[in-house]
């Protein structure tokens, strides 16, 4: 049972059983209008009109007892749709993003700002967690919103949007040996490097560069908080590899950073919706807050390609 049937019977009725104006009114074809009121009355095991040969010339007596029960249906949805309309353009509520600690701590704070600014009153809830653990809260229906470099493109129940692109930088102590001329792979794999856990922001492009190159790098210590890496890089433990974006010179006064996107590959980060989730409308403003070629058109149509449009009641 659909809701295009229960039209096409109101419809029948309104339009004094004349099928081709049916037709007109619902924007489809005679034949479809014949179809879709067989089928219901298939499936509810009576029928509905009185027929005179394929004209429909009035209602059977079970027919006039459940039109009521029809129109009554269609209102509903109708009012259905116009409460979720206001509810859409309410500015209060909740948003929930679940992200990966860079995108945490040096993507998204900007957003969240402009965020804050349009909807004072959302109130925001921010996870952090492994790209898995991401994926993994937007399936269970615990977040809104993932964002992650990794692993959200996995899931058939996510929808993963392209938000940017990012290289990688190599930070130093000043005065380290590799600021001085070009930075090669051979020239990083001979000292101690600091990166990544293994699945977190670009670690496989750091892996698969140095694999092709048939070098094995020595990674004396992993992490999946960039703070913690350039902690530790100035220590003197090692050159750290992490995302450019991490890199901060007016904060990372004790490092310095080479970019190392020529080595590593360019990372796109994503941004995940569950699959048939609804999103309120300030949920649409703050993926555009993060992602501006991200509008609500774009959003909706990548919802709308994987979701389908038949609704069943």
């Amino acid at each position: 049972m659909n809701f295009q049937q229960l039209r096409s019977v109101r419809e029948a009725v309104r339009c004094g059983f004349n099928l081709t104006d049916v037709a007109h009114a619902l924007h489809t074809s005679q034949p479809g209008v014949s179809r879709q009121i067989r089928e219901l009355e298939d499936e509810l095991g009576i029928a509905l009109f009185v027929r005179s040969g394929k004209r429909l010339t009035g209602m059977t007596e079970p027919g006039a007892h459940v039109l009521p029960v029809i129109e009554r249906i269609l209102q509903d949805s109708s009012n259905l749709r116009s409460a979720a309309q206001e509810f859409v353009a309410q500015k209060s509520g909740r948003l929930v993003i679940a992200a990966t600690h860079s995108q945490a701590r040096y993507a998204l704070p900007g957003a969240v700002q402009d965020f804050r600014r349009q909807f004072p009153n959302v109130r925001l809830h921010l996870h952090q967690g492994s790209p898995q653990q991401v994926a993994e809260m937007l399936m269970a229906g615990e977040a809104d919103v993932g964002i992650a470099t990794e692993a959200l493109d996995r899931y058939e129940g996510l929808v993963a949007l392209p938000c940017y692109r990012w290289t990688h930088s190599a930070i130093v102590q000043p005065g380290h040996a590799l600021l001085d001329g070009g930075i090669t792979l051979e020239r990083l794999a001979r000292y101690p490097l600091i990166t990544y856990d293994t699945g977190f922001t670009g670690r496989p492009h750091i892996d698969g560069a140095f694999a092709q190159q048939g070098l094995v790098p020595d990674i004396v210590l992993s992490a999946m908080d960039a703070d913690v890496i350039k902690a530790y890089v100035e220590l003197g433990m090692g050159v750290g590899i992490v995302a450019s974006i991490a890199y901060e010179a007016e904060r990372d006064t004790g490092l310095r950073a080479l970019d190392v996107g020529h080595l590593f590959g360019i990372n796109l980060t994503k941004l995940a919706l569950r699959r048939g989730s609804y999103l309120r409308g300030y949920v649409y403003a703050f993926i555009e807050c993060f992602a501006p070629t991200l509008v609500r058109s774009v959003v909706e149509q990548a919802l709308g390609d994987e979701s389908g449009e038949h609704y069943d009641i």
